[in-house]
């Protein structure tokens, strides 16, 4: 505490200032505060920059809830601006070098090991603070504190960690919790806190990539060197991830300029305040005003670049189908515009000025059209581009087609969701480069019309992007996985007519063949993944409402955006949004929480609905609007209605006495719900279990139920939502590797002498020692070969270099002149499969007959030693043998399984060799002398009794 009341009374900052500006709302008891000065001269100085730069533009705001969304945008984006500012000052090359320096003379870590950056901060060791410096590399965090002649020094390695959060009580008001080896950490009196936190929750998750999720690693090639990882490649690949995930783009595109600006919002008669986002092939904006209006321009569809008046700071991007956006009070306009020119390959040279003057023109005459006649809507909407035909239709067309002098009332209905989709396109525009708000979620949440389905999920996941990019891509994966026969076509063949079977489109060759095309593409696109269950039922809803190729990329982007790590063989990100569900239950759900401790039931009983977008649950009428919502706002729509169910069946699900009777009511809620607007026929809607007792039953509206997560639910904001991914992907990692660790030491304890105690030690060793071999290099061959889908001996192995440092810290003749000949033969014989690698239990098959084996199999231990495979030439020349490059053993090696009889002479006298002590011994002699008495004497040995060395 001594060290936070002193940090506290000489900083400056931690006073209150005595003079402030506020920004109050009438009719409302909130001031937000604006500015703050410790003398009345500053805070002169701050009122003087509000009147030139803010209260100017507030005069084109109607309401006060504008100008207070715009006033708080405004000053976020200045401190935002100036944190940046202050963090890329305190980049000093020359305190970087001697805080390398300190790392390397402190932690004598190897020379690869990279630095990203240093924090001061103070480490509580108990209760005690201890103040020092907190380091972070790529493969640890390290914190050194020497303080009134007492050292403190702490090495954690990334993927040690089990949990890493912020936390706050009553003696830190706030702190980071790092929790690694069953230890509590925690660093406070940080000057940066949330960006040290946001630093070491980005290392902590490249480590966990790169050693534990190989798979997901090599889709960062950002970040594909830990040599050379730097704190500003972490920031920008942040960004990077977080700007792709936000608007839906392909993983190859990268944040590359940020502009803060005003967008013109058409037909609502406003400019709002957001960020336009460069990448390599689109131009996107979001508002930060709380108008949740965003828009997404690619590249191919811009016409031209205008640039109105100098003065005004505006551009203007032209699209097709006779649309223009305006943007306003650009900063860097010029370069900007410039920036899209070149991107989009439009020239603004001489040679093509009348082209340019022609287009310059009808951009300028849409915009004077649009300003002086905004009711004239027709003239600023595009229309929908045509897709590219495809071999089939969406199966709902041909299965159900409508019936257009259809009058019934469901019909009607469908109709007025049409129309209200029409009026909203008109407005808003159509196609990619439509506008997002908060208008359009309304629209998702009251449901989708059947014959706009597939191309609005199309437009909301970003697939529409991907198959504009490729074009004849699918057609092409289908011609080459066409006759392909692997595990995943098995699979596949097996679950085809397990999909939707109640549907009469797969009860056909039609729907049944388009299934088997999409996901064996698929297989064949992406074979890390292959084919998992579940896959089959979501790709059967695709193809109902979508043609054959655009399910193949909605698929595309919900496997490798959407859900990510969702379709492996751990399943590892259902399993992390099993914990986000369980935090959110925590947070709204108290009363359940108090009545069911253990909340590992709800993990169990909704993971279908994660895997299956509720699909499996729910009747297929129904499900199609909660894919509806998935599509427009990811997972946190899952998360929001499976709040909804709980909290709809809160009081039954609270007075249930054990989980068996918690399942069927969750069962009939499901049976019970329905959708009342659906206008499918009962031969597609999906019959459900309860239907026998409907009548004594109550039905729930699916709508209702949507609209009701929303109400309830909707404040969940999806950063909120990633940031606990993050965090709870390291408890469900470190929780897989410690059952993966489980079952190796059970299997193994069966074939060794060692206890379960010394079998978690040795395995702890070897996978440390694994993950010493990969930290510096990406090339290693366990790193290479670390496959987490593969049985769970076979997960870490050890090439011969790591194998050798381990074994000669274990081995019994641990101070003998030639262990590293040993290492080396004992590492060939127990390479079973001649890899170059060994896995944990043969490691620990040598090392208990070392240890524990009887005086005979240890000398038929040594003995294979000296036969190939282990020894493949003189001893005179081993320091020539490199372990790369094996030597083939082309002698017959029937001899080996007679090994096995090996024991010593009838009379059990070790004789004593008559050369011993006359110089060199000719050990092949003698070895091939043995071998020669075992062969004469073959049918005569037996084994002696088992004598124990003592």
């Amino acid at each position: 505490l001594l060290v936070g009341t002193l940090d506290t009374v000489l900083d400056s900052t931690s006073k209150v200032a005595p003079y402030r500006i506020l920004h109050h709302t009438p009719d409302s008891q909130v001031y937000w505060s604006i500015a703050c000065g410790v003398t009345k001269e500053e805070i002169g100085q701050h009122w003087d920059w509000l009147q030139q730069n803010i209260m100017r533009t507030l005069s084109v705001f109607d309401s006060s809830e504008d100008i207070t969304s715009f006033v708080q945008g405004k000053i976020r984006g200045l401190i935002a601006e100036e944190g940046k500012m202050s963090l890329v000052l305190e980049d000093d090359p020359e305190k970087f070098r001697e805080a390398l320096l300190r790392f390397e003379k402190w932690f004598e870590l190897p020379s690869e090991e990279k630095l990203v950056t240093y924090y001061s901060c103070s480490y509580w060791k108990g209760k005690v603070p201890c103040q020092g410096w907190l380091y972070l590399s790529s493969n640890f965090l390290c914190f050194y504190s020497y303080l009134l002649g007492s050292e403190v020094k702490l090495v954690i390695s990334w993927d040690e960690i089990w949990r890493l959060e912020k936390t706050s009580n009553v003696i830190l008001t706030e702190s980071i919790h790092v929790l690694a080896h069953g230890e509590d950490h925690y660093f406070s009196m940080l000057l940066h806190l949330n960006e040290t936190f946001i630093i070491m929750e980005q290392l902590a998750d490249y480590s966990i990539k790169r050693l534990f999720d190989k798979e997901a690693f090599q889709r960062e090639p950002a970040l594909s060197d830990p040599l050379q990882i730097t704190k500003r490649g972490l920031e920008a690949h942040a960004k990077s991830e977080q700007f792709r995930t936000f608007f839906r783009l392909p993983r190859e595109e990268n944040l590359l300029e940020v502009h803060e600006s005003f967008l013109w919002v058409p037909f609502s008669h406003f400019n709002t305040l957001g960020k336009i986002c460069l990448s390599e092939n689109y131009l996107c904006f979001a508002s930060q005003d709380g108008s949740q209006c965003h828009v997404i321009i690619p590249m191919r569809e811009v016409v031209n670049v205008e640039k109105p008046e100098s003065s005004s700071r505006a551009l203007t991007v032209c699209v097709r189908g006779k649309r223009a956006l305006r943007f306003s009070e650009v900063r860097d306009y010029q370069r900007l515009a410039n920036t899209i020119r070149s991107r989009c390959g439009i020239s603004a040279s001489p040679q093509h000025s009348a082209s340019s003057e022609a287009i310059r023109g009808e951009c300028q005459s849409l915009i004077n059209h649009f300003e002086d006649n905004p009711e004239d809507v027709t003239l600023m909407v595009g229309q929908k581009d045509s897709s590219k035909a495809v071999s089939t239709e969406a199966l709902m067309t041909v299965f159900h087609p409508q019936d257009v002098e259809n009058l019934d009332p469901k019909m009607l209905k469908e109709k007025m969701k049409e129309q209200s989709w029409n009026i909203h396109f008109s407005e808003y525009g159509r196609g990619t480069s439509m506008f997002f708000n908060r208008k359009t979620r309304d629209l998702i949440v009251r449901g989708v019309p059947e014959a706009l389905r597939g191309e609005l999920w199309m437009l909301f996941s970003g697939a529409v992007n991907d198959m504009a990019t490729l074009p004849g891509y699918y057609s092409e994966l289908v011609e080459q996985s066409l006759g392909t026969s692997t595990l995943a076509t098995d699979e596949i063949e097996r679950d085809l007519h397990r999909s939707l079977p109640e549907h009469p489109a797969f009860q056909s060759d039609t729907g049944i063949s388009a299934l088997r095309r999409v996901l064996t593409a698929y297989a064949y696109r992406n074979p890390k993944i292959g084919y998992c269950q579940a896959m089959n039922i979501l790709t059967s809803v695709l193809l109902l409402y979508a043609k054959e190729e655009e399910a193949f990329w909605l698929l595309v982007a919900v496997c490798e955006r959407m859900l990510p790590d969702y379709f492996n063989r751990r399943i590892i990100g259902a399993l992390v949004d099993q914990a986000v569900f369980e935090d959110l239950i925590r947070e709204n759900l108290p009363q359940l929480v108090e009545h069911m401790t253990d909340l590992s039931f709800f993990s169990s009983v909704s993971l279908s609905w994660f895997l299956t977008l509720f699909i499996s649950v729910l009747p297929i009428e129904s499900a199609v609007n909660v894919v509806d919502c998935f599509f427009y706002d990811g997972i946190k729509a899952i998360l929001q209605l499976g709040l909804a169910v709980l909290d709809y069946n809160m009081e039954a699900l609270i007075s249930c006495h054990d989980d068996a009777e918690a399942v069927t009511i969750l069962n009939k809620f499901f049976d019970s719900v329905t959708n009342k607007d659906s206008p499918l026929p009962p031969t597609v809607q999906q019959a459900s279990v309860g239907n026998n007792d409907k009548a004594s039953h109550f039905n729930v509206d699916i709508s209702e139920l949507i609209r009701e997560a929303y109400e309830k639910y909707g404040n969940i904001r999806s950063e909120d939502v990633e940031s606990s991914r993050k965090r709870n992907k390291l408890h469900v990692i470190q929780t897989l590797e410690d059952t993966t660790k489980q079952n190796v030491i059970r299997v193994v304890s069966q074939e060794v002498r060692f206890s379960a105690s010394h079998l978690d030690e040795l395995y702890n060793l070897f996978k440390r020692q694994h993950f010493l071999s990969c930290y510096w290099t990406m090339k290693s061959p366990a790193l290479l070969h670390h496959d987490p889908s593969l049985a769970y001996l076979e997960q870490y192995q050890l090439g011969f270099q790591q194998f050798s440092v381990l074994f000669s810290l274990l081995e019994p003749w641990s101070f003998c002149t030639t262990k590293s000949t040993l290492s080396l033969w004992i590492f060939r014989l127990i390479d079973e499969n001649q890899d170059g690698l060994v896995n944990f239990k043969e490691f620990c098959s040598a090392l208990d007959t070392l240890y524990s084996g009887s005086f005979t199999n240890k000398l038929k231990f040594l003995f294979k030693l000296h036969l190939p495979p282990a020894f493949t030439g003189s001893p005179l020349h081993l320091k020539e043998q490199r372990i790369q490059h094996f030597i083939p053993v082309t002698e017959d090696s029937s001899h080996l399984s007679r090994l096995a009889a090996f024991d010593l002479p009838e009379d059990g006298v070790i004789r004593k060799s008559p050369e011993r002590g006359r110089g060199k011994v000719d050990l092949q002699a003698y070895l091939k002398q043995w071998q020669n008495e075992i062969l004469k004497k073959e049918e005569t040995i037996r084994d002696l009794p088992r004598i124990n060395q003592v």
